[in-house]
């Protein structure tokens, strides 16, 4: 017979254990928080075990209404989906990610998809409507447009009221529907039916466009402004009369611009000065190609100066806003600069293609007016968004610079200008201390070089004293100062560019010397008058001079491998002197006459018992016994 204290007991280690596996299983799906787990006392969370020498069992049916339910015994636990709703239990047996995405993928479909093919199907079945009904007469051209315009007030005003029930959604829908029902009015009272003139229907549509920025400002809502900004930047294309009115078609652009730019400046509504700027392009893009002749310079070039200041302040206006995709400010605090700074120069360029002084004068120009914004704006922003919105504006400067350069100079001096730029970029990088600086560097490096290779195409009338030879010697010295300067401020991983220019040095040097060597040949048979003997022995001289050029500059080379106890360059030296020999074995000892074969011969062979004997002599240290003798003295 047990007695009650024991059943009581028994009940309280029943409940124990079951208590942990409860806690166990919400410790499993994740609904229990870390502080609850805290506050779980710790005889709690182990299963508990009876006294000894009591039997646990079952109570009794006069103890416990319902049976205890073993669960060890039972199936495993199912995984357990949190509630939406606070108070509501936890709802078991369902896999809350699959749910919860379908939830999500059914209602974007529901709420936003639909909701916006309902829009554009609304639009048109009014519009057939409308045409169905005139087609047949049934009311008259002003009844139509009046029709119009009170359906499209009316569905503004029926909007404000599932507004008010907490319906947005569907309230800008039917704003949207209305708003498109004004402007088609509009646009049909003076395209179609000629009952109001063109400047009554533009400042009608101006006033729909104003009331559209003004709702969307009360409501806080950006898709009213959207919709505000393309039917403003529809407007113009409605009422276009086929007449060249560019005073007028600009002031107005320029006003919905500084209209959606102040929008941008209290709202955080960023998307809208991307389609300004957008609308803006394509109205001026449309403009030009039908309408412009160079007699409108003067008013297309201001008009186009002020689009562009416009979109050029908006990182001063507007606060810096993270962007959500990419580390780093907004993209329209970065790329629509950029994208401005590009669409305002091709503008300048059509209009100016003939006129290359001009179009290096607004080069210049706007250079300087991007640094200067540049440095406005990292006064201005945080330290993070400051420096990189700043390295944007000095990109877009560096930028206008290189593109001066071809636009001001001819042949050689652009390569020396993209030359000089670069060494001028890597110093003040050095010197402000902007990695981001060494990158523009290096394209404008590329650029010369590239162009003192493959493009430039100058003559030499004199040895050595000439402009391509001078060329050569800037670029071997922008190359030779970052080889030696660069090891001072370069990190670890950038040694490699540094030995790249070491080794640009070298062949630029062996190329200049001997482009000199054949256009002073190519003198001397021009002045010889082309006989047949003089061509054969200048051709042989010249071949001569080849090898005697890169045999000494191997050499020379090599010396300064020894005296500095560089490997890297007495390397370049073997390259050069392995190249030499197999010009002389294998072209000179074909081509050459009997004196320069030989002399050929046996300058490379001095030069390379040279070398030997001093490998030889082992005065490095470079043979594992003087390696382990000098490693010995050390110690």
């Amino acid at each position: 017979m047990v007695s009650p204290e024991e059943e009581l007991e028994a009940l309280k280690i029943q409940v124990a254990a079951l208590t942990a596996r409860v806690y166990e299983l919400e410790r499993i799906s994740g609904i229990m928080d870390d502080s609850r787990r805290q506050n779980i006392p710790a005889e709690q969370t182990q299963p508990a075990i009876p006294p000894s020498g009591t039997m646990l069992q079952p109570p009794s049916a006069s103890t416990v209404s319902h049976p205890v339910p073993d669960v060890s015994a039972s199936a495993p636990p199912q995984e357990i989906r949190p509630s939406a709703r606070p108070g509501v239990p936890p709802v078991f047996g369902e896999t809350s990610g699959s749910a919860r995405a379908d939830a999500d993928l059914e209602k974007k479909i529901g709420q936003y998809w639909l909701n916006r093919i309902g829009i554009v199907a609304m639009l048109i079945g009014v519009s057939y409507f409308l045409k169905f009904a005139f087609d047949n007469n049934w009311v008259g051209p002003g009844g139509r447009i009046a029709i119009g315009l009170l359906l499209g007030i009316g569905l503004v005003a029926w909007s404000e009221r599932f507004r008010s029930r907490g319906y947005a959604a569907f309230s800008y829908s039917l704003k949207a529907v209305g708003i498109g029902t004004l402007y088609l009015s509009l646009w049909g009272a003076y395209q179609i039916y000629h009952l109001i003139p063109a400047a009554a229907a533009f400042l009608a549509m101006a006033i729909v466009t104003g009331a559209t920025i003004a709702l969307a400002l009360s409501q806080d809502a950006e898709l009213l402004a959207s919709f505000a900004l393309v039917g403003g930047f529809s407007t113009p294309v409605l009422l276009s009369t086929g007449e060249n009115h560019e005073a007028v078609l600009f002031c107005y652009v320029a006003l919905l611009d500084i209209a959606i730019l102040t929008m941008a400046v209290f709202k955080p509504w960023r998307r809208l000065l991307w389609g300004s700027f957008a609308g803006t392009l394509l109205l001026y893009l449309g403009w030009y190609s039908q309408y412009y002749s160079d007699d409108q310079r003067v008013i297309t070039v201001a008009f186009a100066s002020l689009f562009a200041a416009i979109f050029a302040v908006i990182p001063l206006v507007t606060d810096a806003v993270r962007s959500r995709r990419f580390t780093g400010p907004s993209l329209t605090l970065t790329i629509l600069p950029l994208c401005n700074a590009a669409a305002f120069f091709l503008a300048l360029y059509m209009i100016y293609e003939e006129d290359k002084t001009a179009l290096t004068w607004y080069a210049l120009a706007l250079a300087a007016v991007y640094l200067g914004l540049g440095s406005a704006i990292k006064k201005r922003a945080t330290a993070e968004d400051a420096a990189f919105i700043n390295l944007v504006h000095v990109a877009i400067a560096v930028a206008f610079l290189t593109i001066a350069i071809p636009l001001k100079l001819d042949a050689q001096w652009i390569t020396i200008g993209w030359l000089v730029e670069s060494g001028v970029l890597l110093w003040l990088s050095v010197q402000v201390r902007t990695d981001f600086l060494r990158y523009f560097a290096a394209v404008a490096l590329v650029l010369g070089i590239g162009r003192l290779l493959f493009f430039d195409q100058i003559r030499a009338e004199t040895l050595v004293f000439n402009m391509r030879f001078a060329t050569y010697a800037v670029a071997i010295a922008v190359l030779g100062g970052i080889a030696v300067l660069g090891k001072r401020h370069a990190a670890h991983t950038e040694m490699i560019f540094l030995d790249g220019a070491a080794v640009g040095v070298n062949l630029l040097a062996l190329i200049a010397l001997t482009m000199e060597a054949s256009d002073y040949f190519d003198r001397r048979m021009i002045a010889s008058g082309n006989l047949a003997s003089d061509y054969h022995q200048l051709n042989l001289e010249r071949d001569f001079s080849y090898s005697a050029i890169w045999l000494v500059y191997g050499a020379i080379l090599m010396t300064i491998g020894f005296r500095r106890r560089s490997a890297f360059v007495r390397w370049q030296s073997l390259i050069l002197i392995a190249f030499t020999i197999c010009k002389v074995f294998l072209y000179d000892v074909s081509q050459l006459g009997g004196s320069y074969r030989i002399v050929s011969f046996i300058a490379l062979g001095a030069v390379l018992l040279g070398i030997s004997f001093i490998y030889q002599r082992d005065w490095l240290g470079l043979s594992p016994r003087a390696t382990k003798e000098t490693d010995q003295g050390d110690r």
